[in-house]
Parts: C-alpha cells; structure tokens; sequence
C-alpha cells in the first residue's frame, strides 16, 4: 500500500525565484525566509518521497478569467514549466504520475466534484519554486508529480469547506492507492497579501497565526470564515490558503507540526514554511 509520509506547505512569491536566481539567500532581506529550509531538506532527505500531489493555483498559463474551472487536475505524463513575464529562468520539466491522477480523479468524481481533466498542462511559479527550495540544485526532480489547480482568482471563489473536502476525497484516493509510493502532499502559497487595490500591502500576521496553529490541530477552524472573511481577513490573493486547506485536508485526520517558519514581508507578503506529518 502506497504511504503518506506527511506535508509541506510554502510560499511559492514569484521574488523567491529572483532570490535564487542571483544567489541572494543570505542576504538580509531574504535570509529569515530561507532560514526555514535547512529543516525542511533534512525532513525530505529522512522520509524520501516519490511522489508529491501538489495542491496549487493556477496564474494565467492555462486558464484565464474567460475559462477559469474552480478545480483541475494534471493527468499528464509531464508538465513542463513555461513564462510568465516574471523574468525568472525557466525551471526543470516534472514527471507526472497518470496512473494516479486518474485513481484520484475517479475519487472525486465519485465523490461529486466535478472538476476539469487535464492531459496537458503547463505548471507556473506555484509549483516550480516550491520545488526548488526543497529540492535545491538537483539534476532532476525525486519525485513524480500530480498538480491540482484550486481557482483563487476569479469569484465565485470555493469556500474553505469546500477545498477541506477536496483534500480529504484525495486522502481517501490515496488510501486506497494499490501502489507501493511513498506520497508527500505539498500546498503551496500565500500566506496574507494584498498586491492591488485601496488594501495593496495588506498582511495580517494574527490571522496568518491562526491557520498555522490550526491546520494541524483544527482544520475544520479554517472552514468557520465565508469565502468573503477571508479575503477580508487575508488580502485578495491571500486566499491562496485554500491550496493549504485542501493539502491539509489530503494528509489524513491526525497530524502534528514538526517545524514552522514565519517571516513578515518578503515582497509584500507574509511567508511561511510549515511541515506536518501524521498523527
């Protein structure tokens, strides 16, 4: 039987790619954030996943606000990174894991979501820099991967509720996986931003808290905000939390935090790394 060997969460702001890009990551500004990964490579190193299912966002490359599925699912063979406009490097090519995809697929469908297929997909800045804080400098990546897309750009946006039961339909596909993979679930984003608008520079450090301390212990806390709440408690794109609810929700029902870190802005964001494994 396949195992969840526990989850990683982090941000994935496009300026962490700069940062890697110029080797900046003991430069002031940036060394409280990449302070939080030595942890996070020894964890990876000790329980040695083989593949990551990926609970991310989504920022233009495949969908738009003309098309935009409030769920997709990568059922491809590879996913290849391409650009955004950000000036970054174009990352290394990802492994899929199709047979998975498609277990995990037939789960949620049977479970009455109705989400978009995908057999071709492009992955962004969500999935490739967290990749590379936690896999730095690798040839090629150590794991097989199944990216699911949560829709936190255009309302109506899915409500936390919605996106714990997302999670925890996959930990039900993943538990009845047949394979032998040892499965690492990964969400990536956030925490509290505002990057538009009269609220541009928004962080809430008190309600950034308030997720980390729950989502190993409460989960089920974070679905008490409507939708609305939490863009007012978050920023408009600090609702990327939903990618952290719903891998949250894939972990199983136990969990406990085994490392944190949280660090007030990086690029007008509050960014964190958190690690949780099963109770």
């Amino acid at each position: 039987m396949a195992e969840i060997v526990g989850a990683y969460f982090t941000s994935h702001v496009p300026a962490i790619g700069g940062a890697i890009h110029r080797g900046d990551q003991q430069e002031p500004y940036w060394k409280p954030f990449f302070d939080g990964f030595p942890r996070v490579h020894e964890w990876l190193a000790e329980v040695k996943p083989d593949v990551a299912v990926v609970f991310n966002n989504d920022h233009g490359l495949n969908f738009f606000l003309d098309k935009l599925p409030t769920f997709a699912v990568g059922a491809a063979d590879r996913y290849d990174n391409a650009d955004e406009g950000w000036g970054l490097p174009l990352y290394k090519s990802f492994a899929g894991h199709a047979a998975l995809s498609w277990h995990i697929i037939e789960q949620l469908v049977h479970d009455e979501f109705d989400v978009t297929t995908c057999q071709k997909m492009t992955v962004d800045h969500a999935l490739s820099i967290p990749f590379e804080l936690a896999w730095p400098g690798v040839e090629e990546w150590p794991v097989r991967i199944v990216p699911i897309a949560i829709n936190t750009v255009q309302h109506p946006l899915p409500s936390a509720k919605r996106c714990l039961a997302l999670g925890r339909s996959v930990h039900r596909a993943l538990a009845g996986w047949q394979g032998d993979e040892r499965i690492v679930v990964i969400g990536t984003g956030g925490l509290s931003h505002q990057l538009d608008g009269a609220r541009a520079g928004f962080m809430n450090p008190d309600y950034d808290r308030f997720c980390l301390d729950n989502l190993s212990r409460d989960p089920d806390a974070l679905t008490a905000h409507s939708i609305h709440d939490i863009v007012r408690l978050s920023g408009t794109q600090g609702v990327e939390i939903l990618n952290w609810i719903a891998a949250r929700g894939a972990l199983g029902p136990g969990a406990h935090e085994i490392h944190r870190n949280y660090h007030i802005p990086i690029s007008n964001t509050a960014a964190a790394t958190l690690l949780l494994e099963p109770a």
